[in-house]
C-alpha cells in the first residue's frame, strides 16, 4: 500500500509522539531505496528534486533540499532558488543563512529548516568541527538561537553534535520539527548520511554515524573487476582474438564482387 506524503502540518502534529527517520540522498537510487525502506525525511541535493523523475522515485518522501548559504547569495537570492525548488515539488529548504533570510522565505510561504549547534559551515565561530553546547551559556546559546528561529518563521530546525540533555531540553521548549544529527532521541527526527550508512564514506566517520554495509569494499572489487576486464579486451586486440567472425557483419558474395569491381575500376 502506498504511503502519503506528509506535509508540514502532519510532521507538526507527530512532534513528541514518534521517532522521525531522515536520511542525506545523493543519487536518484539512493531516493528510491528510501522510499522503499520506509524513510520520512530525505535532504537532497538541489538538481535531484529539479529532476522530472524524482518524485516517480520517491513519491512519498517529505523532502528538504538544501546547498550551504555562500552557494546561494543574498536573501533574494534564496527566494528565487526556493521558489524554484518549491515548484519542482519541494516540501520544505534547508537554509543556514541569517535569520533575516529565514524570515524572508517564511513570509513569502516557504517553509525552511534552519541549523544550530555545530554548522560546518560556520564552524569556524564555535571552534571547528567539534560538540557544541557543552556549557551552560554555549547551550544557552543554541537554544535562543531555536528562538530566534521560531520568530522567524522556521518549520524546523537541525541540530548537529549537541549534548543530548541539551537536545531534549530544547526540543520539549519548542515548536520547531528538532532533526537530531548526533544529538539523541529527545529530537522529533534521527538524521543519518546514505554515505555513512552504505559504508561508502572513505574518511572520517563522525561519533554519530553507524555503518550497515560496506559499499566501499564493493566498489574495490568492481574497480579491480573494471581493471581486469579492460585488461582481456586490450590483450584480445592485441592478439587479434577481438574481433570474432560473430562480431561482425558480412557482404552478400555478388554484391562484394560488384563492389569490388566499381572500386578497382575508380
Amino acid at each position: 500500500m502506498s504511503r502519503k506524503r506528509p506535509t508540514v502540518a502532519d510532521l507538526r502534529a507527530m512532534k513528541g509522539k514518534r521517532q522521525l527517520t531522515m536520511l542525506r540522498v545523493l543519487t536518484m537510487d539512493e531516493a528510491e531505496a528510501a522510499e522503499r525502506a520506509g524513510v520520512d525525511i530525505v535532504s537532497v541535493p538541489p538538481e535531484l528534486v529539479l529532476d522530472p523523475q524524482y518524485r516517480d522515485a520517491a513519491p512519498s518522501l517529505f523532502t528538504m533540499p538544501g546547498d550551504n548559504f555562500y552557494e546561494i547569495g543574498t536573501a533574494d537570492d534564496f527566494v528565487r532558488w526556493a521558489f524554484r525548488l518549491y515548484k519542482a515539488s519541494a516540501d520544505a529548504v534547508y537554509c543556514s543563512a541569517g535569520f533575516a533570510t529565514v524570515k524572508r522565505l517564511a513570509d513569502d510561504n516557504i517553509p525552511v529548516i534552519g541549523h544550530v549547534g555545530l554548522i560546518p559551515s560556520r564552524a569556524t565561530w564555535t571552534g571547528g568541527f567539534k560538540a557544541v553546547g557543552k556549557t551552560a551559556d554555549s547551550a544557552m546559546q543554541i537554544f535562543e538561537a531555536v528562538k530566534q528561529y521560531e520568530a522567524a518563521g522556521a518549520i524546523g530546525a537541525e541540530i548537529e553534535v549537541v549534548p543530548v540533555e541539551v537536545a531534549k531540553a530544547i526540543s520539549e521548549r519548542t515548536s520547531l520539527i528538532m532533526l537530531s544529527m548526533g544529538a539523541g532521541t529527545g529530537c522529533d527526527a534521527q538524521y543519518l548520511f546514505a554515505d555513512d550508512i552504505l559504508g561508502q564514506n572513505r574518511g572520517h566517520m563522525p561519533r554519530h554515524s553507524k555503518v550497515y554495509r560496506n559499499f566501499a569494499a564493493e566498489y574495490d572489487r568492481l574497480q579491480a573487476e573494471r581493471i581486469t576486464a579492460f585488461s582481456e579486451y586490450v590483450a584480445d586486440v592485441n592478439s587479434l582474438a577481438y574481433p570474432e567472425d560473430k562480431h561482425v557483419v558480412h557482404m552478400d558474395p555478388d554484391q562484394l564482387g560488384q563492389f569490388m569491381e566499381k572500386i578497382d575500376a575508380g
